[in-house]
């Protein structure tokens, strides 16, 4: 990532650097669009699987236990949007992969709306990955 935009998170709430992984999935799933718009198969696959990357760590950060219903829905969230986008990439579908960023779209506004909503309140039943870069690893959509 470059330096501003590393920069840019270091001063993020929990819920601004979700909103920075949904764009890193959106930006990623055009990405994957482009390719399969020129057959690039190779740039499709790239593409793909850093978007599905952000989805399992937003997955895997997700705390069920504490976060109850909200969670559970965002854990379905991902599941199906993950499926999506293998579905999209098996069938080199752009119409998969749109259907796929309008769905994160929607929830990223959400959050955005959350936000603004609350004044940046603290998630609850996700872990941001702060305490990751505590120990000095960054976090990455773009490498």
């Amino acid at each position: 990532m470059s330096g501003y935009g590393q920069h840019a998170l270091d001063g993020a709430s929990a819920v601004d650097l979700v909103v920075a992984l949904y764009d890193g999935i959106i930006r990623f799933l055009y990405q994957a669009c482009d390719a399969v718009d020129h057959g690039d198969e190779t740039a499709r696959r790239a593409a793909v699987k850093r978007a599905l990357d952000i989805i399992l760590h937003l997955q895997a950060r997700l705390r069920t236990d504490v976060g109850g219903a909200p969670a559970n829905a965002l854990s379905e969230f991902y599941a199906s949007t993950f499926a999506i986008i293998l579905q999209g990439s098996q069938a080199a579908s752009r119409a998969k992969f749109e259907h796929a960023i309008g769905c994160v779209r929607n929830v990223r506004e959400a959050w955005r709306q959350a936000a603004r909503d609350a004044g940046a309140m603290p998630l609850t039943g996700m872990t941001t990955g702060r305490e990751d870069r505590a120990e000095g690893a960054a976090l990455r959509w773009d490498a």
